[in-house]
């Protein structure tokens, strides 16, 4: 049995495939703080439930925004605890192969290697978010064809062109579905005069959010604080209005990925006319999203299987094969 791990480190959730056992780690990128002696407490699902609030000394925050690794020390801890959970041994550590945004710079790349290496992992290998992405979703990016990767995730979304085992043409945006949550946020407060928290906004998002206007009419009762007051209230809000305001980030990832299609070539740009886009992450779920991009791209839309797993299962299938990705694919090897 493999020691190996494959982690999507991303903004939202934090995955993890073992090497031979599949994902065996998928919970949200957020650590509990102890504010005393700035030690992490605990990550993840119990660290979520104290998002946006106190409990005694101990903060919740998120040690990732957009795709790039803020707090340093707490994401080192924070995987310190993720390697403890998944069973990785100290000896001898286990190689990590992690996806990255593609517009990561040198520095930030650093970052993410030593952060793993200091939390007890070696061997690093970096691998660009839609690379994997394009392997998770099954397609045959080693062939002379070009396949239109878009990951919506929840601090950036990335697209790319991928094409004999690399990326062609790629562009990243930091936009994503904490872009959303806020736009919510602030068409709640501008419109009713009412805050509400970013667990409120995502509830919003996924009951009646929309990109695309469907047949049904739907609305949504959400509660939150009257600013002028400080009093509980509860304000209606209807799917239309609620796509108007999400419209400026949504759009703003639809340009982004019309961009990166006339950035191809010609060639390319015809494969994927006929093959199509291949939508992942967690805001590739919102509805009516593919729609949308079907029509502002003019191109087909085939959202993958596991939208939220792609990623790390790319990712897990190239660390199963490691050897052989790495002779055959533009993958970056740290020691």
């Amino acid at each position: 049995m493999g020691r190996d791990i494959a982690i999507d480190l991303g903004t939202a959730n934090t995955l993890v495939y073992k090497q031979g056992e599949g994902i065996v780690f998928n919970e949200p990128t957020v650590v509990a703080l102890n504010g005393s002696t700035g030690r992490v407490e605990a990550m993840g699902e119990p660290a979520w439930q104290m998002i946006g609030g106190r409990t005694g000394n101990v903060v919740a925050m998120r040690p990732l925004r957009h795709g790039v690794m803020t707090e340093f020390e707490i994401t080192k801890q924070m995987l310190e605890l993720v390697f403890r959970h998944v069973g990785a041994s100290k000896f001898p550590k286990p190689r990590v192969l992690v996806s990255i945004p593609a517009a990561s710079s040198g520095v930030e790349r650093r970052a993410v290697e030593e952060a793993i290496a200091d939390a007890g992992g070696r061997g690093v290998v970096l691998v660009e978010e839609t690379l994997a992405a394009a392997i998770g979703a099954g397609l045959p990016i080693h062939e002379p064809i070009g396949n239109l990767v878009v990951d919506i995730g929840g601090g950036t979304s990335e697209m790319a062109v991928v094409s004999m085992g690399g990326v062609v043409s790629g562009r990243s945006v930091a936009i994503g579905g904490f872009d959303v949550d806020a736009a919510i946020q602030d068409h709640i407060k501008n419109i009713f005069g009412v805050s509400i928290g970013e667990k409120a906004a995502e509830q919003i998002k996924i009951a009646i959010g929309s990109a695309f206007p469907g047949a049904e009419r739907r609305a949504a009762a959400v509660r939150g604080r009257e600013i002028a007051t400080g009093m509980p209230t509860e304000v209606q809000v209807t799917e239309e209005e609620i796509r108007q305001a999400i419209s400026p980030p949504v759009m703003g990832i639809v340009d982004v990925a019309r961009q990166c299609l006339a950035e191809a070539p010609p060639e390319l740009t015809h494969d994927v006319l006929e093959t199509g886009m291949f939508l992942t992450g967690g805001g590739g779920l919102l509805r009516g999203m593919d729609m949308l991009l079907s029509q502002e791209c003019e191109v087909p839309v085939h959202l993958t299987e596991h939208p939220l797993e792609t990623v790390v299962l790319g990712a897990g299938i190239m660390l199963e094969h490691l050897d052989d990705y790495r002779s055959s694919f533009q993958l970056v090897r740290r020691r």
